[in-house]
């Protein structure tokens, strides 16, 4: 049986600036909390009760420097398996992640970007040799995959998250449901009643869930699922940085709830750092936020693994503005 799917057009927005606020870029982006009076206590206990990381990052001896602008790196990382990660999130090995992205948040605050990297991208892992990208939290647990990562953009990462893709729905429904322009109809591997037309499409909890888990369905697998992952983070961030939703304490409140079971963070991402943060992004919106893929050469083949190539060139590229903070021009020029 397919599942429903309701065509219409949103509400139209109005785009306000918005003094206090909280802004969540769901479970895939920035989590910072900024809001006032009653609001700001519920916020601050719901948010402070995620679980935390206490072993984050690699030896100091072994980072790039901080940046030397106020610009920050938020390395987010997204799994199928936190009952895995629950039960001990210091001590991963054997546990492989899903999604794994990086969130530049400029110096002056005016611009997210959030680059993909693709899971089984062909990289050098510290101590390890060349492998798959996912399996540095298998071989070292968070801060292997901190090191890695480092090693990859050239420049330091300032926090961390953790979400499980369950988390998804929650947020999803919270909204009312999420539309997203669908570019190829498929039927998901994980529920099969669910199939999906092309076109603009809304998406409740478990259809999201769905829609951002499928890659077999896709002939280049993994590489739409990222797409399509960066699709339905989009149209939350729509939802999300309305007018509507800024200003209404009880939906932000139900979106900080609904997520934080589902999210774990570094020790010093905090409530206080959150608020902070939101308070700094608060004319953010979604012409100021983009996405993008680490540079890659399509796939080929390691001994017996199917692999991605990086496109080395390229990612020269974008190491020189992840430092220079200049990534919205790399975004520009492709």
């Amino acid at each position: 049986m397919t599942i429903p799917f309701e065509f219409k057009e949103p509400p139209p927005r109005k785009r306000h600036g918005v003094r206090n606020f909280l802004i969540l870029i769901s479970a895939l982006l920035v989590l910072a909390v900024g809001a006032v009076g009653i609001y700001a206590v519920n916020l601050s206990t719901t948010f402070n009760s995620t679980k935390k990381i206490e072993q984050s990052f690699p030896e100091e001896a072994t980072r790039p420097a901080a940046a030397l602008n106020a610009s920050q790196n938020i390395l987010l990382m997204g799994s199928d398996t936190r009952d895995t990660l629950s039960e001990d999130i210091d001590d991963v090995k054997g546990t492989r992640s899903d999604t794994i992205m990086v969130v530049h948040v400029s110096a002056k605050r005016d611009t997210i970007d959030v680059m993909s990297i693709m899971r089984d991208s062909w990289v050098d892992i510290p101590g390890h040799g060349n492998a798959k990208m996912n399996a540095a939290l298998s071989y070292g647990g968070v801060p292997l995959v901190v090191q890695t990562v480092e090693g990859l953009i050239d420049a330091r990462i300032d926090r961390i998250a953790i979400v499980d893709f369950e988390g998804f729905a929650g947020i999803t429904d919270t909204l009312g449901g999420v539309f997203v322009d669908n570019p190829i109809e498929f039927t998901s591997s994980h529920k099969a009643a669910y199939t999906y037309p092309q076109g603009t499409i809304r998406l409740d909890g478990d259809e999201a869930l769905a829609f951002v888990r499928e890659r077999y369905a896709f002939s280049d697998g993994d590489f739409q699922r990222v797409r399509n992952q960066q699709l339905f983070i989009k149209s939350v961030l729509k939802e999300i940085l309305s007018a509507e939703t800024l200003t209404n304490p009880v939906t932000i409140n139900d979106l900080v709830s609904s997520i934080a079971p589902f999210l774990t963070v570094d020790s010093g991402f905090t409530s206080s750092y959150a608020a902070g943060l939101g308070v700094e992004l608060r004319n953010i919106r979604m012409d100021n936020v983009t996405f993008f893929t680490m540079p890659t050469l399509g796939t080929g083949m390691q001994g017996d693994q199917s692999v991605v190539n990086v496109d080395w060139d390229q990612l020269a590229v974008v190491q020189q503005h992840f430092r220079d903070d200049t990534l919205f021009q790399f975004q520009s020029a492709g």
